[in-house]
């Protein structure tokens, strides 16, 4: 919701690319649930995107199939010999005369045969790839293979080269290589392939929490037990999506998937239960001896939800990366502490897709400026 599309197919395509790496690195086999008809169960999906996309890139990077320069080595007690490898790599054993005795040898293991078969392994992978996912690349298809599949060998010998390799780009390289053969024999019935998710809120709370979010959140549960008599029953915790921490002061928040920044209508804002939830992560966090002790009696805590939204078209006017639309409270507190009215704050979604890597420090400011200027404002507007 609220994703700002591109003009050109070319962008479209590179976004599409980005898409699914995000759902790739925010999904788990357990969210990337399909309900493909109305009235048939929905259907767990597991296709190897990422392997796809690396058989692909290698590909289209070295444009030319994976071959083997060098020769292959190992340490073997029969082989072909490499005695000029085997003087400087293994340890013989010293006899009685002084004269040196191998046990084992460094040998040579790769024949030209070998070498083809690999390649050939290759260009069948690579046209398995382009046939799913080639479209996202280039209209043309590589040519078809002209070996037969044959899993079982494939796989026998991926797995040795695999054991076999020190180089990282290759390692990765035949890692989805093998993930592709395994899913294409495990998936011989279906006639399509699916990869996506119906819950995209999981994803958005993912990217809040990956962006602005602390590590060591649970610090900041509110707990419950039940005392008995003879034993002590502990409750699940509330948990906040995020904490995040800046400038000695402590933010609580939600990400919440919802309309609102894209409607402007109010039915599609955060309920309730949401908001007496926010107050009392606020009011918990406030309380605590512990967290006196680290930032003083007055404990600095903020409350904001977090939904998607468009800075480059909206029903708001905004056209910056975050901007607030209003705040809630509950009739039940009298807004004297901050962490009591909840903020609301729109985050442009492209924006935090494109930029979930790397050093947040600046979104953080930037947010928590934009979450205390919100204060200021709406009390002055109340």
């Amino acid at each position: 919701m609220g994703y700002q599309l591109p003009e050109t197919d070319q962008e479209i395509r590179r976004d599409i690319l980005h898409l699914i790496s995000v759902l790739a690195e925010f999904t788990d086999k357990s969210d990337r649930v399909l309900a493909m008809k109305k009235f048939e169960a929905p259907q767990s999906v597991d296709f190897p995107i990422n392997a796809y996309m690396e058989v692909i890139n290698y590909y289209l990077e070295q444009n030319s199939y994976y071959t083997e320069k060098e020769p292959v080595f190992k340490t073997s007690d029969r082989g072909s010999i490499d005695w000029a490898k085997t003087i400087r790599k293994q340890r013989p054993l010293i006899q009685s005369d002084g004269s040196p005795v191998y046990t084992e040898y460094t040998v040579r293991v790769s024949s030209p045969n070998d070498k083809n078969l690999i390649t050939q392994i290759h260009k069948y992978c690579v046209y398995e790839s382009f046939q799913k996912l080639g479209w996202l690349f280039t209209p043309d298809l590589p040519p078809k293979p002209t070996i037969e599949k044959n899993t079982k060998m494939f796989l026998s010998v991926l797995n040795d080269k695999l054991a076999r390799t020190n180089n990282d780009k290759n390692k990765h390289l035949f890692t989805a290589m093998i993930a592709v053969l395994k899913y294409i024999d495990e998936q011989t019935n279906l006639k399509q392939f699916y990869f996506g998710t119906d819950s995209f809120e999981y994803v958005w709370e993912k990217l809040i929490d990956r962006v602005y979010g602390i590590k060591d959140k649970y610090k900041f549960f509110p707990r419950t037990r039940w005392y008995l008599k003879g034993k002590v029953k502990e409750n699940y915790a509330l948990e906040p999506d995020s904490i995040m921490l800046h400038n000695g002061k402590i933010y609580v928040l939600d990400a919440k998937y919802y309309r609102y920044g894209i409607t402007g209508n109010p039915m599609h804002l955060p309920e309730s239960s949401s908001i007496n939830k926010q107050i009392t992560y606020g009011e918990y966090i406030y309380t605590q001896e512990r967290f006196k002790r680290e930032y003083g009696d007055d404990v600095p805590v903020y409350n904001a939800f977090l939904m998607p939204y468009n800075s480059a078209k909206n029903v708001f006017g905004f056209d910056s990366i975050y901007g607030n639309i209003g705040e809630a409270k509950g009739d039940w507190k009298v807004g004297d502490h901050n962490y009591e009215r909840v903020q609301g704050i729109v985050v442009d979604i492209r924006y935090l897709m494109y930029h979930y890597t790397g050093n947040h420090k600046s979104k953080i400011l930037r947010l928590a400026d934009t979450i205390e200027q919100a204060l200021h404002d709406n009390g002055q507007m109340i």
